[in-house]
């Protein structure tokens, strides 16, 4: 019988990706501390993560991250708080990298086999939904309206969910009403702005330089999407993809916007501009896209062809999440993942959701990309319903979330 102390304290570890992070949070809406230790910089030499340099950065962060956040938790309730304190460790189960995965759970598998915790195994993706509610009961006292409508968007996701909660224990189920066919909308970001010689990650430097431009100066669309055909009318089975739910889905495509930005560039015969972005950025790191400076990094038509591919993109998650929300009946909308931080997408899905008497919650900057606050806080309805983890609990790079 695994031990509870009865605090409500959950320990959270999340290393899906580039980020090492701890956090304790009590009775999933009050969070103690939280740290990241960020793999950024390094990533940023190679213009993407490679997973074998963040699997060793995770080996060497996550003793110190672990300790630093039970410190500040400590601080925070003005006692000291130890790990046998604690009701639960939560860890990340995938999706993410498989090897940076291995390290969170190796780590949080010892921890609580130590301590005869109980360890609760957690979706990322669930996470970052999470981290919105969390910081929404904070900030009231009315929750969420059910069902809800919850759009994930970073650089490795762009999924639509609809939420609801059943069952005496109020367990979260999760139905997936649409995603990405392929590239993810961060993943556009990081690769529309490498092809313009800016920094890693994208998303930061085209949101600083997207308001300097005209966006509606290349007139991006998006079509359809729509499956390949046989010539003799069949639909070739996807083998990849999971078998999908009946019910209307709403999903995207970033692939063929990335192209037309790279053709752009060709036919306007911008490779010398962009090799002055790329020469600049590289001679000054004071050029970042918080500095004054990086409006004037770039040409008028730069900054125009930036600033259309930004707003395309929010459009489509737009239109997508809406149509969603008014076919399915969601009662509210909840944003979450690294492109929600977005200042774009923030504006103009307020402006959708006010226009519509939908309420609507966007995550804190600090937990727009991953972190360990929301593995706990997802955990808390899992404590509660002692949904644990097996003892073989392993990596599942793939993992998927509730109903496909």
């Amino acid at each position: 019988m695994r031990e509870s102390s009865g605090t409500g304290l959950i320990l959270g570890i999340e290393s899906s990706c580039d980020e090492t992070a701890a956090a304790v949070v009590r009775s999933g809406t009050t969070p103690l501390s939280n740290v990241v230790a960020s793999q950024m910089s390094l990533h940023a030499n190679y213009g993407g993560v490679v997973p074998e340099l963040a699997s060793r950065e995770h080996l060497r962060n996550m003793v110190p991250v672990v300790r630093e956040a039970m410190s500040r938790a400590s601080a925070a309730a003005g006692h000291p708080i130890t790990f046998a304190d604690l009701d639960a460790v939560a860890v990340t189960e995938g999706p993410g990298l498989a090897g940076a995965l291995l390290v969170g759970i190796t780590y949080a598998k010892a921890l609580t086999f130590g301590l005869n915790k109980p360890l609760i195994a957690v979706n990322n993706l669930e996470g970052h939904i999470h981290a919105v509610l969390m910081e929404a009961r904070q900030r009231s006292e009315t929750p969420m309206e059910l069902p809800l409508l919850a759009l994930v968007v970073s650089g490795g996701h762009t999924h639509l969910y609809l939420a609801k909660q059943q069952g005496t224990e109020n367990t979260w189920t999760y139905r997936n009403v649409g995603r990405t066919v392929d590239d993810a909308a961060g993943e556009a970001y990081d690769k529309v702005a490498k092809l313009l010689g800016l920094g890693y990650p994208g998303g930061p430097w085209i949101d600083a330089l997207a308001p300097h431009g005209n966006p509606r100066a290349v007139p991006f669309t998006f079509g359809e999407i729509k499956p390949r055909i046989h010539r003799d009318g069949s639909v070739p089975a996807n083998k990849k993809a999971p078998t999908r739910s009946e019910g209307p889905h709403f999903d995207f495509s970033f692939s063929g916007i990335k192209t037309a930005v790279l053709r752009y560039v060709e036919t306007n015969h911008l490779r010398a501009a962009i090799e002055g972005h790329r020469a600049a950025i590289a001679a000054d790191p004071a050029i970042t896209p918080k500095s004054p400076a990086v409006a004037k990094l770039c040409d008028q038509q730069t900054l125009d062809l930036i600033a259309s591919f930004q707003y395309a993109v929010v459009g489509n998650l737009q239109r997508q999440t809406f149509a969603a929300a008014e076919s399915l009946g969601a009662r509210s909308i909840v944003v979450s993942g690294g492109v929600a931080a977005n200042s774009e997408l923030r504006r103009r899905f307020q402006a959708e959701a006010d226009r519509r008497g939908l309420p609507i919650a966007f995550p804190s900057l600090a937990l727009s990309t991953d972190n360990a606050a929301m593995m706990a806080a997802a955990a808390w309805p899992k404590l509660l319903a002692h949904n644990f983890a097996p003892e073989d609990l392993g990596a599942t790079p793939q993992l998927r979330l509730g109903q496909q």
